[in-house]
């Protein structure tokens, strides 16, 4: 049977729970460790942990060893992560990290992950600059460090985009405005997003950034709706977001589409009373609603987790809890692959083995750039015959509550609705 193991709460700080026992580096005991980290008193944070503990009992042994989790909780704060990540690291001798959702704890333990080798897949934030900045000035260093999805930040602009024209063709509408929280993972959005307009036959009349902790948004909406904006792209992971809806529904003029976090939880819909109606948002997985596998991995996995977790919340595994378990059967594959998941002595066989591996998962395929790739070590964009990206699927809140996908054709369970006020 397989053993898990959490970071027990003790004042300020945690701790790790101990076990008996020699702890092995790389593969060199009889159990294989995976350590998972990310804000679990979130809705995100704990379907990604309740994910990784479905991946590791499915899983059972790794190389023939047996698997064990520890996991602990970011808090969303580079220290408590930096704490946790070195407790699993140095004294429990991990096999792998998955994890992290806020990008500056992604990218500020990057360095110390980089410096002990230990494989980390990255699993919730989505910057661009993680791949680029990092591995791309200095490969050698971070080359133990991999992203398998969501896609990242550049990409999902790219789609963001592509989704604009889908609403144009559906709806007619023409004239888009931006509104992005004011944090790191959304630079990408503002600065790419203008010029991918450009490309279009569209106009993006009116974009601003929103500080995190508002919790009014009516003076942004008020200039968008004085700008005749047919559609507001929102880009939010921070921003309060029953706020965010509950002060648009019925009152403006537009469409509220783009990527909105908070509105991914399956509760989304009685936290608001139903004030999200109609409103989208693009999610790797796409909230569990269509098969996005070539196999039925997505519906296994969705069954899987509501079968144990279906009467809490969240009820679903929302992006995170995807993208951890695709990452988990993605690395026991490829160190399977390897012979090896010895990463003091093996590590550039194990990165092969990862970079040459094309993956089916649940929230779609899963292959990696390389090390000349644009965005080195970090998920592929999948794209259809139209050259759009299919990888970041969009769905939409609809009536009774139920969440559907409605881009792209490949994955949609129905037809995208226009907001009945409009």
């Amino acid at each position: 049977m397989n053993r898990r193991r959490f970071l027990a709460a003790t004042g300020a700080g945690a701790v790790m729970t101990t076990v008996a026992g020699c702890a092995g580096r790389g593969g060199d005991d009889d159990v294989f460790r995976i350590g998972h980290i990310a804000p679990t008193t979130d809705p995100m944070g704990i379907g990604s942990e309740r994910s990784a503990e479905i991946a590791v009992d499915q899983i059972d042994e790794i190389l023939d060893q047996e698997v064990e989790l520890l996991t602990g909780d970011t808090e969303g704060e580079v220290d408590e992560a930096e704490s946790d990540i070195e407790t699993m690291i140095v004294e429990d001798n991990i096999d792998l990290l998955v994890g992290t959702f806020v990008t500056e704890v992604t990218q500020g333990n990057m360095d110390f992950v980089a410096q002990r080798d230990v494989p980390f897949i990255i699993t919730g934030s989505a910057d661009t600059e993680t791949v680029v900045d990092y591995h791309g000035e200095d490969y050698e260093t971070y080359k133990n460090i991999f992203r398998t999805g969501p896609i990242n930040s550049s990409l999902q602009a790219e789609s963001v985009v592509e989704y604009a024209e889908f609403l144009a063709d559906e709806h007619g509408w023409t004239s888009f405005g931006l509104l992005r929280d004011d944090a790191a993972w959304t630079v990408p959005f503002g600065d790419e997003i203008p010029g991918l307009f450009e490309e279009t036959d569209l106009s993006l009349d009116y974009e601003t950034a929103a500080d995190i902790e508002t919790d009014d948004f009516s003076s942004y909406y008020d200039s968008f709706e004085s700008e005749g904006v047919d559609v507001v792209l929102r880009i939010a992971a921070h921003a309060n977001g029953a706020n965010l809806v509950s002060t648009w529904q019925g009152e403006y003029d537009f469409a509220m589409e783009g990527i909105h976090v908070t509105s991914m939880s399956p509760e989304f819909w009685d936290q608001t009373n139903g004030a999200c109606l109609y409103e989208s948002t693009g999610q790797a997985g796409a909230g569990g609603v269509t098969e996005m596998s070539e196999g039925d991995e997505t519906m296994s996995f969705v069954e899987a987790y509501q079968e144990e977790y279906g009467d809490e919340e969240p009820s679903m595994p929302m992006y995170m809890g995807f993208n951890t378990y695709d990452a988990i059967n993605f690395y026991k594959e490829a160190v399977e692959d390897a012979g090896t998941a010895d990463y003091d002595n093996d590590l550039d066989d194990i990165v092969d083995a990862m970079l040459s591996l094309t993956y089916d998962g649940t929230a779609g395929e899963i292959s990696l750039y390389g090390e000349d790739g644009e965005y080195p070590h970090d998920v592929q964009e999948v794209r259809d015959e139209d050259g759009r990206i299919v990888n970041f699927p969009f769905t939409q809140w609809q009536e009774g509550g139920e969440v559907e996908c409605v881009f792209p054709e490949t994955y949609a369970t129905a037809d995208h609705q226009a907001p009945d006020w409009m």
